[in-house]
């Protein structure tokens, strides 16, 4: 057992990905390349890390390519020891999960009724304790984001902790955005979130990002949450709800290195369009100077960034 507070990770990976369609007709977003490595793959690894014991993916019927990604193919990994490719075989069976493990749960999301609805549908299947909540389209390289954020929540005893970046004040309305009331060494406090406001009506320009660790106490709040921004159950406004019920403060841990990146730059065109590995090995050292890499919100977001291929997935 792991010695963490925290020891279960949801994944919300049921949305369609209706804004980068066609690229996602017929592959989940979460399976898209980020060089050879799924974007999913990212957030497991970085789960794993951080010691958690229970992954809880929130997914849709029409996706079931993430769960056969996740879970073990025995058929394949003997295919591959027949053709002469152990290593790679031995590979498959490390990064995936064994069938009926209870390390991994798939919940289904039948109907696309927001985040906090998502975050909801794992309540059944969470270990005692507060939670994390990985979004596997928000891909942060460097050190493992939710580990770090799990080691600050343990020291800190805070209720709902959110990863922050800042943004242009013109960005903050495609964002949850934070009532920032002070700091405390790295760690900023926050007396409400509002999500996706006017730019004009922002608070600040700390926006929550995909890594959440949320006080067990979220679901019943997430229960009782009427629909928000966009007919949806928000989880901001659950969040928000438990900071009045747990009587404390939102607490936000500002992704390293991402306010470093004065312009965001569409490069996954030179890793991706371009089968020499050599690219690729030069677009990924340039990326990894940086901790966060965000995926864009849509298509048009990429190719107004200077890119009109369809592969072009993340930026910078």
């Amino acid at each position: 057992m792991s010695s963490s507070v925290v020891r279960t990770a949801i994944f919300p990976v049921a949305g369609l990905g209706t804004r980068l369609l066609p690229a996602t007709k017929a592959t989940p977003k979460e399976l898209l390349p980020v060089l050879d490595t799924p974007l999913i793959q990212y957030a497991i690894d970085e789960a794993q890390a951080a010691g958690i014991e229970r992954m809880i993916f929130v997914s849709h019927p029409s996706k079931a390519a993430i769960e056969r990604h996740v879970m073990d193919d025995a058929r394949l990994r003997k295919e591959l020891r027949a053709r002469g490719k152990p290593e790679l075989a031995a590979e498959l069976k490390e990064a995936s999960f064994p069938a009926g493990s209870d390390d991994v749960v798939f919940a289904m999301q039948h109907d696309p009724l927001g985040l906090g609805h998502a975050v909801a549908c794992a309540r059944g299947h969470v270990l005692p304790g507060p939670v994390a909540v990985i979004l596997p389209d928000d891909l942060i390289v460097g050190t493992g984001c939710i580990g770090d954020m799990i080691e600050a929540y343990q020291q800190h005893a805070a209720g709902h902790m959110v990863a922050t970046m800042q943004v242009d004040r013109a960005e903050t309305r495609k964002y949850g955005i934070l009532s920032v009331t002070g700091q405390d060494g790295r760690m900023l406090q926050a007396d409400g979130m509002v999500e996706k406001p006017h730019p004009d009506l922002a608070p600040s320009c700390d926006a929550v990002v995909g890594r959440y660790i949320l006080d067990g106490s979220v679901f019943a709040d997430l229960a009782a949450q009427k629909p928000g921004a966009g007919g949806e159950i928000q989880l901001t406004d659950a969040i928000a709800r438990g900071r009045r019920v747990l009587a404390s403060q939102v607490s936000a841990f500002p992704v390293s290195g991402s306010t470093a990146v004065p312009k965001r730059e569409c490069c996954a065109r030179r890793c991706t369009s371009r089968p020499k590995i050599r690219n690729a090995k030069k677009c990924w050292k340039s990326l990894s100077q940086h901790a966060a890499l965000i995926w864009p919100r849509d298509r048009a977001a990429a190719r107004s960034a200077g890119s009109d291929d369809q592969t072009a997935g993340f930026i910078i």
